[in-house]
């Protein structure tokens, strides 16, 4: 078994869509055409991550909708396998004035990465211990 994907409903849709492409190094690609406003980000040839437009028309974006809730994540982690690919994604990151912490996984030989997308969606990155070092 494997993540197939994670949908993330947020009333930011933008934000969040540069974040996973500009700062996660994830890609734009074919959407089905829902009737709501979304984007399917690609990691690998896959649409991993699956971005649902909060809002609907005609109501305003900090309404709370029934079934809406938005963001309706805690956090998804994605596995990052290679010391230049982490170290890649931390400079981006630097470069773009995100912010995060890293915290060792313990009784494992990991690291783990978070940063905060948007209020309540928490995204994670995750590495062997070796992959972030120096």
């Amino acid at each position: 078994m494997h993540l197939d994907h994670a949908t993330i409903v947020t009333p930011d849709l933008d934000a969040a869509r540069r974040f996973f492409v500009d700062i996660a190094g994830l890609a734009d690609g074919a959407r089905p055409p829902f009737r709501v406003g979304g984007a399917w980000l690609y990691a690998q040839g896959r649409a991993v991550i699956h971005l649902v437009d909060a809002t609907f028309p005609g109501v305003a974006a900090n309404d709370a909708s029934p079934g809406r809730v938005a963001p309706r994540i805690d956090h998804i982690a994605l596995r990052v396998d290679s010391g230049d690919a982490w170290r890649a994604l931390i400079a981006r990151m630097d470069a773009a004035g995100v912010g995060y912490q890293c915290a060792d996984v313990p009784l494992t030989r990991e690291v783990q990465l978070f940063v905060a997308l948007a209020p309540g969606v928490v995204i994670e990155f995750v590495t062997a211990a070796e992959n972030a070092s120096s």
